[in-house]
């Protein structure tokens, strides 16, 4: 197992795109509590059509207002070339593009087939390193898809194939709809890494079915460090029906720190922005370490 897991928030973007649209106050503050936990990655806005995503529609006024912590790095997500030059003007050089490898979703979320996206990401990618920007490729529905079902990890090394040709820094698996499980984990990796053993790797899990965190283990198995996580498990799918949210990170941070792995968050801190952020949204979100009272700084067991 690693010594160290790098944790990216995504509760201001991913996490807050599926609840009903809360104030900019709001989202500034949920942002600048996040940046004061330790987290190092936050995945901030995401520069969308306001029809598409009202959630996102004060992307900018957001971004202008977040007081940008030293040492986080912060991204922006964005669903073609336009939304590229968007976080450009913005100022993020760290920014991550969507492609599902089912085109049936694909053309829910973006209106364009597979195809027509990676055409445009190859363009989106040559945008990026022309301003001196690094290109993240998101790979939704890399596990499952609510409209295909079953996705052959053959498929997404082949969109793998493409992306890294095209010149992506670095490439994201989705677990769009929570139908991942260990199985799945390992087969598309492996699938993966024979082809591409030198590529940056993160995995974004969704608690749809309770796996989550066995599929995080598993990655760990595997050598994977890199994993997207919600506070308070915030998230889901405005496309994918019936997709629960994101892996909490508390739950993330709780296990991973009880194994003795670090991530740099302190976990009483993270605790109380998840409390934050139930009151922001104005439910009582999924997670299970902030429903399991006050003791959460556990010391690991001693190995025999």
């Amino acid at each position: 197992m690693p010594d160290f897991v790098s944790i990216r928030e995504v509760g201001p973007r991913d996490g807050l795109q599926n609840e009903e649209p809360i104030p900019t106050d709001a989202k500034v503050r949920l942002l600048d509590a996040l940046s004061s936990t330790g987290v190092r990655r936050i995945e901030a806005v995401s520069f969308v059509h306001p029809k598409a995503i009202p959630q996102m529609a004060d992307a900018d006024e957001v971004w202008q207002r977040v007081a940008r912590a030293p040492g986080v790095r912060y991204s922006a997500l964005v669903p073609n070339s336009r939304g590229a030059q968007r976080a450009l003007d913005a100022g993020f050089g760290e920014i991550e593009v969507v492609v599902s490898v089912s085109d049936t979703h694909n053309r829910r979320n973006v209106n364009r087939s597979t195809g027509e996206s990676l055409d445009d990401i190859a363009e989106l990618i040559d945008l990026l390193h022309g301003a001196g920007a690094q290109a993240e490729v998101v790979v939704a529905t890399s596990f499952g898809c609510p409209y295909e079902g079953d996705v052959d990890p053959r498929r997404v090394a082949a969109i793998i194939d493409r992306v890294v040709a095209d010149g992506a820094d670095r490439v994201a698996f989705g677990d769009t709809t929570g139908m991942a499980t260990p199985r799945r984990v390992r087969e598309l990796l492996t699938e993966v890494r024979d082809r591409h053993a030198h590529i940056p790797v993160l995995l974004h899990f969704h608690n749809t079915r309770g796996t989550a965190l066995a599929n995080m283990l598993t990655a760990l198995d595997l050598g994977v460090t890199e994993f997207d996580t919600s506070v308070g498990g915030l998230g889901g799918c405005p496309y994918a029906p019936g997709a629960s949210g994101n892996l909490a990170t508390e739950e993330a941070v709780h296990m991973l720190h009880d194994m003795g792995i670090d991530t740099g968050i302190d976990l009483d801190a993270l605790l109380e922005v998840a409390e934050l952020a139930e009151r922001l949204v104005g439910r009582q979100l999924p997670s299970g370490v902030l429903r399991a009272g006050p003791r959460t700084r556990l010391t690991p067991l001693p190995t025999p």
